[in-house]
């Protein structure tokens, strides 16, 4: 099941992200339910994160979006979880 994770980091937690960058990335590559990812821009300013999950359901995404370095570190200010179907691409 495809699972589009949308997250909006609080103002002003541009910092957050660029402290916890690495462990993200880690956690994303370790995790391998990842099938595309990037962060959201305001001009050259990411103020969040789109996030396709391949998960078996959305209890899975959730228990993913929760393990995430990022959410630990408090960078979000709200985050979605939406199921989603790849038409192009």
């Amino acid at each position: 099941m495809l699972i589009a994770l949308i997250a909006r980091d609080k103002d002003g937690a541009l910092q957050t992200r660029l402290d916890n960058r690495s462990a993200h990335l880690a956690y994303i590559e370790e995790t391998g339910v990842v099938a595309q990812a990037g962060p959201l821009l305001d001009g050259d300013d990411m103020i969040g994160s789109l996030i396709i999950l391949d998960v078996e359901d959305l209890n899975a995404a959730q228990t993913w979006a929760d393990g995430d370095p990022y959410a630990k570190a408090g960078l979000f200010q709200s985050v979605e979880l939406i199921p989603w179907k790849k038409v192009i691409g």
